[in-house]
């Protein structure tokens, strides 16, 4: 573990002053940066000023301190709303993906205490105090249970649950005050399902649940691996489960096309899956999520807190438009994006036919007969670029419903996955037996 240690913030009060001493040292660089190039004879407008090095390099220091929604919101942003925000913030926050700043040693001792007790360490052989990786909402910790079996540990940050709901407020002012964030754009409703979503995150035993749920509906496929739940030791703040290996996912571009090709094969075949039969998905397009046992040859799933379940109506709503935009029927696409929820507000006609042009650009890939080759594909970029036209000039990013964005983040996430891997997939073979 090469990251610094850091104190959580655990009191409202205190998280609050952090993100406000941030406001003041961004809007100080700022105002250094401006006096250093009207010196020059320049004169930068602001973005350029907000989004130097240094400014960049506090925000994103700052929300890693911080863990918890902080955190969680800079994440948000970089992966949804990359069409949103300019490249260089874009690239800056995506670093807040990756890791936080662990817990130091006196402050993971109190927690565990207080979730097990002044004799915590009879339920173990061996617990490891360095981490094996610190995220936003929690660290992870290797573990040997008194039985002499592996566990990985997850132990939530301390005051991460209460902190949700005025951590992504005071996060969401920052942006704005600060311009990060369009003008005009109404993203409150965003936000509150953000609020939403993470503390269902933030509830160990309800991740617990869904955990045991995935091992249940994965149990006869040998190509997936869950990790085994211990209710016995988890709690709302610890989840305790089996130790499984693997390399991450990432590490696959350097594997061979077949295997890259079978590996996204088997991501999209779980998504469907999850939407069509189990009608619960696991939407958080992390990579971190996923590991690649080499030597079982089989995808490990790890993170299984951002799951959300959907409606048959909703689910039977993607059926149709799948369906319909294989046969680039666009009277039906048009009834399906009724029935999962879009064109709910008021919306002119050039709005509805730009959302209908992301739709069909979004499943492309679909209606190639063949494997469609996300390595040597633009598409990523075009979604990009259609996505920032329809929300900056036509300000209707903000209307899908909340069910369809986190899906959408999902099937988003395994686009870049499979560009990143270079990958090949036949998505029309994988998807054609759920549409009938």
């Amino acid at each position: 573990m090469t990251q610094n240690s850091s104190k959580v913030p655990a009191h409202r009060l205190s998280r609050f002053g952090s993100l406000a001493s941030l406001a003041g040292r961004v809007a100080g660089g700022m105002l250094a940066e401006g006096a250093r190039q009207l010196v020059k004879g320049h004169l930068p407008a602001k973005q350029d000023l907000l989004l130097t090095p240094g400014n960049v390099k506090r925000v994103a220091e700052q929300l890693a301190h911080l863990r918890g929604a902080a955190m969680k919101v800079g994440q948000l942003l970089s992966m949804d709303a990359g069409d949103l925000l300019p490249p260089a913030l874009t690239d800056i926050l995506a670093r807040l993906r990756a890791s936080a700043n662990p817990m130091p040693a006196k402050q993971l001792a109190q927690v565990l205490q207080q979730e097990w007790g002044d004799n915590w360490q009879r339920h173990f052989a061996d617990f490891t105090f360095v981490p094996m990786a610190a995220a936003s909402i929690g660290q992870v910790h290797q573990a040997y249970h008194d039985n002499g079996k592996r566990l990985a540990v997850k132990i939530q940050y301390p005051g991460v649950r209460q902190s949700i709901d005025s951590d992504v407020d005071n996060v969401a002012t920052l942006l704005r005050l600060s311009g990060l964030l369009p003008k005009g754009v109404d993203y409150q409703s965003l936000l509150e399902e953000a609020k939403q979503q993470l503390k269902h995150e933030a509830d160990y035993l309800l991740e617990a649940r869904y955990l045991s749920r995935y091992g249940q509906l994965l149990a006869t496929s040998p190509d997936y691996q869950v990790p085994t739940v211990f209710p016995e030791l988890s709690t709302a703040n610890i989840l305790v489960m089996s130790y499984v290996e693997g390399a991450h996912i990432e590490s696959l571009a350097q594997a061979s096309q077949a295997e890259r090709d079978r590996v996204m094969t088997l991501l999209f075949q779980l998504l469907f899956r999850e939407l069509f039969e189990f009608r619960l998905v696991q939407t958080d397009p992390n990579f971190a999520n996923y590991l690649y046992d080499g030597r079982r040859q089989q995808l490990v799933l790890l993170d299984f807190g951002a799951c959300r379940e959907y409606s048959a109506d909703f689910s039977d709503g993607y059926r149709t438009l799948f369906g319909a935009a294989l046969k680039n029927d666009k009277a039906n696409i048009e009834t399906a994006l009724q029935q999962i929820g879009f064109f709910s507000q008021h919306i002119v006609e050039s709005q509805k036919v730009a959302v209908l042009e992301l739709v069909a650009l979004a499943c492309e890939p679909l209606k190639q007969p063949h494997a469609f080759d996300f390595g040597a594909s633009d598409l990523a970029n075009r979604l990009r670029e259609a996505g920032m036209a329809l929300s900056m000039k036509q300000n209707y990013w903000h209307t899908p419903p909340a069910d369809a964005i986190f899906l959408h983040r999902k099937i988003g996430g395994l686009y870049l996955l499979a560009a990143r891997l270079k990958a090949r997939v036949n998505l029309q073979a994988i998807l054609l037996p759920h549409l009938v």
